[in-house]
This record gives structure tokens, C-alpha cells and sequence, in this order.
């Protein structure tokens, strides 16, 4: 398996924000993470992509156990957060070169990268401006781009679509299922729409808890949409 999760719990002080939380997430599955805000969501997926420490529990990749300075989950997880962090200042193709040779790409790797992953977000067009100058729809696929630069066998991806026109929706969307075919990926988004669309498997958390992790064809054999059993869950 390419993730697997046993029994973690994140607290701040006496808040508990992800609480003794178990799964295991197949290579090649497209897992579709819900709550609603504050449920403990990027919390997780955070300490997944190494950012940060879990208080107990221990989560894995491939065997090896996730840590903060685990040079092996850097590697092999690409994680674009919900909040964008971009160097404004810099042009699109050097920011993605920047990136890249902190990943250890060099030469004409590191070119062919920047190029692949330009192409494949759509960023071709504004490649030679500044990330400053990007509508923010623009900036999200720059996020993306990082995200892809190194090629990792891990996707994280916190609330990826945010900003982006109906159009570059349905682009990412595409994108996103098609990069799947190859990588594990984990979504995080509050539009139903887009994990009915894109996702093979649903875990759903509230206030630090899981309930529920099953196929998204069980959890609507339950009755009702996805909407009205997030609803159901949450509340």
C-alpha cells in the first residue's frame, strides 16, 4: 500500500484536532478527504506530506514512517496546500526551476521537468510572466505545477480547484484524474461535485474523528447524495 495510517492524533494545548485516526490508502487510488472546516483535514494532510508532527500514531509511506525531516516522504509526496504559497516576485518558469533544484533536479532534467509540468497544467501562455501578474486561477496552477515538478508517487492536493472559472475546472479536473492513473492522490474540497467526478474511495472526518471511509459507490448505496450524507455525518 502506498499510505497507511494507524491510530494518529494531533493536539495544540488541550485542542485535539485529529484524534486517534486509522486507514490505508491503496497505490493508484484517488481518495477523496472531507470535513467541514476545523474537522482536521489539512491537519492530516500536513503531517502526510511532512510538514508537520503528529502527537501519537504513526503514518507511513511505502513502510517508511512518515517524519518531518524524512528526505524519503520529500521525495516521494507532492503537496499543494490550501493557502498557496507562491514567490510573487519570481517568473513562473524560474519559480518552477527554483523548486525543482530543491528536489535535486539539475540540467537538462530539471528543464525537461519545468517544461513537462508547464504543458501539463495549461500554464503555457503565461510562463514568462511574473506570478504576480496570474489571475488567481493562474496562481493555483502553479501550485500544481510544484506540486507535479519532481514527479512523486504521492499527490496531496488542499482544496486544489479554489479560484479557479467553470472552465479550468473542468481542466483541472481532467488533470487531476488523468495524473491519478499513475500516482495516489488525496483530495481535499468541500464541492461534492468534483469527488463524485474525480474520486474512487471517500473518508469523511468530524472534529478530529473519522466517520466514514468506504468506495463512493457504498456510501450512495446508503441513499441520498454525497451532499446529503456529508450532511448527515457532520451535523
Amino acid at each position: 500500500m502506498a499510505i497507511s495510517v494507524n491510530q494518529l492524533t494531533k493536539t495544540y494545548g488541550s485542542q485535539t484536532a485529529v484524534n486517534n485516526i486509522s486507514f490505508s490508502i491503496e497505490k493508484g487510488q484517488i481518495l477523496g478527504f472531507l470535513g467541514p472546516n476545523g474537522a482536521g483535514k489539512s491537519t492530516t494532510m500536513k503531517i502526510l506530506a511532512g510538514f508537520i508532527s503528529s502527537t501519537s500514531g504513526v503514518a507511513q509511506l511505502d513502510g517508511d514512517v512518515i517524519t518531518v525531516d524524512s528526505l524519503v516522504t520529500k521525495r516521494k509526496v507532492g503537496y499543494l496546500p490550501e493557502h498557496n504559497p507562491l514567490y510573487l516576485e519570481m517568473y513562473v518558469t524560474e519559480y518552477l526551476g527554483f523548486v525543482g533544484g530543491m528536489y535535486g533536479l539539475k540540467g537538462e532534467n530539471l528543464k525537461g521537468n519545468v517544461a513537462k509540468v508547464i504543458e501539463m497544467v495549461g500554464l503555457s501562455p503565461e510562463k514568462h510572466k511574473k506570478i504576480e501578474q496570474l489571475s488567481k486561477g493562474y496562481r493555483q496552477r502553479v501550485g500544481l505545477a510544484q506540486a507535479l515538478i519532481h514527479d512523486p508517487e504521492v499527490l496531496i492536493l488542499d482544496e486544489p480547484t479554489t479560484g479557479l472559472d467553470p472552465n479550468q475546472l473542468v481542466e483541472i479536473r481532467k488533470l487531476i484524474k488523468e495524473v491519478g492513473k499513475n500516482k495516489t492522490i488525496i483530495l481535499s474540497t468541500h464541492i461534492m461535485q468534483e469527488v463524485e467526478a474525480i474520486c474512487d474511495r471517500v473518508i469523511i472526518i468530524n472534529k478530529g474523528n473519522l466517520v466514514a471511509d468506504d468506495s463512493l459507490e457504498n456510501l450512495k448505496k446508503e441513499g441520498g447524495t454525497l451532499e446529503e450524507i456529508f450532511r448527515k455525518l457532520t451535523n
